[in-house]
């Protein structure tokens, strides 16, 4: 990791289904691009582990949560839309 602030991300998916896989390659693809050796991606399937969801408020998949630096932020979907994910996430003038 660079001296830089890593991004830590936790995503929340059902399985190998469509919207899920499609979350991570664009999240993996995201990271890569804009924050390449300062990012840590926790992936929590919500079969597998339904009480680490519920704990953390999570009722729906996809959901993208940005746990650091602050402000936490969260983000539900595929997050197909980049412009809007990097928006959201307060990415949009950050570069690797």
């Amino acid at each position: 990791m660079s001296s830089k602030a890593p991004f830590r991300f936790r995503l929340f998916v059902a399985g190998n289904s469509l919207n899920s896989s499609q979350a991570v390659a664009n999240l993996r693809a995201l990271c890569l691009a804009r924050l390449p050796e300062r990012h840590a991606i926790d992936i929590v399937d919500v079969f597998a582990e339904p009480q680490r969801a519920l704990a953390e408020g999570v009722f729906v998949t996809p959901t993208l949560l940005k746990l650091g630096p602050s402000p936490a932020r969260r983000i539900v979907g595929n997050l197909a839309q980049t412009a809007l994910v990097l928006t959201a996430l307060g990415l949009e003038g950050v570069d690797g």
